[in-house]
């Protein structure tokens, strides 16, 4: 089944390790076969993983778009995964983080960052959260 991006003016992505960047009006891209493709608000610099969540996406990110390292970064994803599941206590996040194991270990990268992408979420949700106690804690 085709994958069908649609394009803003400008916008980058990553297919199969190479970047691309749409030209100077809207665009559309129908990829026929499978490829890995990450659009680049879903790319995370290395000096960008500086969270417990961003720590654990990192490494699934490196595997999706360079599988034949995979191995060389699965140590770092597993003892960033781990650190983060003793830090939770949450059983739905704690679910998360296992379906991105789970699809590691299947080598079902694409799903593993979702599952990845979901622990970030979730984390700055609770910036959010904390940020807004903060806020109401100082009267303006």
């Amino acid at each position: 089944m085709p994958l069908k991006l649609s394009l803003k003016p400008g916008e980058k992505f990553v297919l199969n390790g190479a970047v691309v960047q749409n030209g100077d009006r809207r665009g559309v891209l129908i990829l026929q076969n499978k490829a890995s493709v990450l659009r680049e608000k879903d790319i995370l610099q290395p000096e960008d993983a500086n969270t417990p969540a961003k720590r654990v996406y990192f490494p699934v990110m490196m595997m999706y778009l360079d599988e034949t390292a995979a191995a060389k970064v699965y140590d770092e994803f597993a003892l960033r995964l781990s650190e983060f599941m003793g830090a939770s206590r949450n059983p739905v996040v704690l679910a998360d983080c296992v379906a991105a194991s789970r699809h590691v270990m299947a080598r079902e990268y694409y799903k593993a960052l979702m599952a990845a992408r979901k622990l970030v979420e979730y984390e700055e949700d609770l910036a959010n959260v904390a940020a807004g106690i903060q806020d109401r804690s100082h009267p303006g």
